[in-house]
């Protein structure tokens, strides 16, 4: 098993509120994020981006696997992932991510690179994340 850690501190509440997202690799470090980031036009992140990128990356990577276990060797993919959210009775959700890819891969047919992007799409584990399990612990400190 192999487990990546990403920590977020949130100070203030709600839409006062102002966070900081960080990954133990170091390349997001002290990120900033809020209700304006997240809603609206001020600098920063937030999570359906960060998710975005995650799928985005997750799938390229896995249909660069695919193709190379085709016995391809080179090529360019670039994917666009698009996280819509959507109001959810009192809160939010996420509702879908759809991915664009544009991709050069010299002497591939449509049908088989079709074939590999969607297995790719089903099957890297960022898509797969959307319907996994989760836990969570808690303490609370005074």
């Amino acid at each position: 098993m192999i487990t990546r850690t990403a920590t977020a501190r949130y100070e203030g509440l709600g839409k006062d509120g102002k966070g900081r997202v960080s990954t133990r690799s170091g390349v997001l470090k002290d990120q900033g994020y809020s209700f304006g980031t997240r809603f609206g036009d001020e600098p920063g992140t937030n999570p359906e981006e960060l998710a975005g990128a995650a799928h985005a990356s997750c799938f390229t990577m896995a249909l660069s696997f695919a193709l190379a276990k085709e016995g391809f060797t080179g090529g360019t993919l670039e994917t666009v992932a698009r996280v819509k959210i959507d109001k959810d009775g009192e809160g939010f959700r996420v509702t879908r991510s759809d991915l664009t890819l544009e991709a050069n891969v010299p002497g591939i047919d449509e049908e088989r690179f079709a074939a590999l992007a969607q297995d790719a799409k089903a099957n890297c584990p960022i898509s797969k994340l959307f319907n996994a399990e989760m836990t969570l612990e808690h303490r609370l400190s005074s």
